[in-house]
């Protein structure tokens, strides 16, 4: 097929693949497979071809993604129901104080939101907003806007949640480098779109807890904070950043290490992420389930109940495992490659607008991330792409993800209704918000990129 054809092709698969998500509400694992099957067939390969590619693109995602998220979705779970949200949510605002409680809301969903899905941790933070904004008479914006900015970095941009963890996984980048520079690029990022921006929108617009919600709900989710035990804030902190840990210590001990060194053979084994996750999911089993007083079955029960939102993301990542080697059995990597070459575009410029393109067409955050990162995936091995640059691509593809959330987004409608504003009102917080996680984080991916 010509150069104009792979690239046509391509824009084509794209293209369909928005067609099939938005206008007919195809569910995005599906719309991947449909679409890979087409664009290959569009290609010449043969059904053989095509069948082959798709073992290949899901076996090889999945096969490394599936423990990573699955595991830990149940270590997220134990952590939501034993009550740790809470904790640390109350313990950080003690120790910051009144006047910084903002800066307190933003780490705390910041740390939650590693190993706690994002919509799942601001419901359960949620009333505390409330009872914060009722005792102050501040706009709500003045507490949730730092809350959700912290909820919404590490959720874009910090393994092992999915997003990152896909796209790494699809990029085939280094775990331990992902969270490094998903930190280096997060903080400042999570800093101005939470207490700086949360500070100046709060004074524009005003908002107050809901009439709509149930108006003893702050009451009620302030006394079960207080009246039920809560576990340990050194417990739960030590948990979240365990696997963080053992992570980033294998990252480095393959630099400073000898290769045949025993405590190098016992640090790539701990810090592999799976292998990471799991040691901190027994731990948390334990600590946070068999030592609190729950049975076998209740823990399995809330293993079991984890792995339901756990499952359809995996699939979504296989399938877009298998849309990025279809590309690759195309060809469609040397001529992204050439053209990117003549049109001067740098890749990770190059990344960021694609996943911010499909952002914007169909709202999420995970599909946007994906279907990039199958896009980049065959370009890689034409430019030779290895090694912590790997890392940033997977950061610039995350910062595309997060920008510009609107009305077709999931996001944007949960915060609408907890906060009860308006459609502009959360246009101008909300939107505002990613918008600016999305440009400071690529800004601070961009300057890393200068010292690799």
């Amino acid at each position: 097929m010509s150069t104009l054809g792979l690239i046509l092709l391509a824009v084509f698969g794209v293209g369909l693949l928005l067609f099939l998500v938005i206008r007919i509400n195809l569910q995005a694992f599906l719309a991947l497979i449909v679409v890979s099957y087409i664009v290959g067939l569009i290609a010449g390969m043969s059904p053989s071809e095509i069948f082959a590619a798709v073992q290949a693109g899901m076996g090889g995602t999945v096969g490394e993604i599936a423990v990573i998220i699955g595991v830990g979705a149940m270590f997220g779970e134990i952590l939501k129901v034993s009550g740790g949200a809470e904790r640390l949510a109350l313990t950080l605002m003690d120790k910051f104080g009144e006047k910084r409680i903002n800066w307190a809301l933003m780490l705390t969903g910041f740390i939650i939101s590693i190993p706690v899905f994002l919509d799942v941790a601001f419901v359960i933070l949620v009333p505390i907003l409330y009872s914060l904004a009722k005792k102050t008479g501040k706009s709500l914006l003045f507490y949730g806007i730092p809350l959700l900015a912290g909820l919404a970095v590490t959720h874009s941009f910090v393994p092992p949640t999915p997003g990152p963890i896909a796209v790494a996984s699809l990029l085939g980048a280094n775990i331990g480098w992902v969270i490094l520079f998903g930190l280096m690029a997060g903080i400042p990022a999570a800093i101005i779109a939470g207490p700086i921006f949360g500070t100046y929108i709060s004074k524009k617009i005003h908002v107050e807890v809901p009439k709509l919600m149930m108006q003893n709900m702050a009451e009620e989710a302030r006394g079960k904070q207080y009246d039920k035990e809560l576990p340990s804030f050194g417990m739960i902190a030590t948990l979240i950043l365990l696997p963080l840990f053992l992570i980033l210590l294998n990252t480095f001990a393959s630099v400073a290490l000898p290769e045949e060194s025993t405590m190098r053979t016992v640090v790539t084994f701990i810090g592999n992420p799976g292998v990471a996750l799991t040691i901190t999911a027994l731990l948390t089993f334990y600590l946070l389930g068999t030592r609190r007083g729950y049975s076998r079955a209740e823990i399995q029960e809330i293993a079991t109940k984890s792995l339901e939102p756990a499952g359809i993301i995996i699939l979504i990542t296989g399938a877009g495992g298998i849309f990025g080697q279809v590309l690759v059995e195309t060809g469609i990597g040397d001529v992204l490659a050439d053209s990117m070459s003549t049109l001067n575009i740098p890749v990770l410029v190059f990344a960021f607008i694609v996943a911010a393109a499909i952002r914007i067409a169909q709202g999420s955050a995970t599909v946007a991330m994906v279907t990039a990162a199958s896009l980049i995936t065959p370009v890689i091995g034409t430019l030779g792409i290895e090694g912590p640059m790997l890392a940033l691509l997977v950061i610039a593809i995350a910062s595309g993800a997060t920008i510009a959330s609107h009305v077709n987004d999931s996001g944007f409608w949960m915060v609408n209704r907890f906060f009860g504003m308006s459609e502009k009102d959360t246009l101008k917080s909300w939107t505002v918000m990613e918008t600016i996680i999305a440009l400071v984080g690529f800004g601070m991916t961009l300057i890393i990129s200068m010292f690799i």
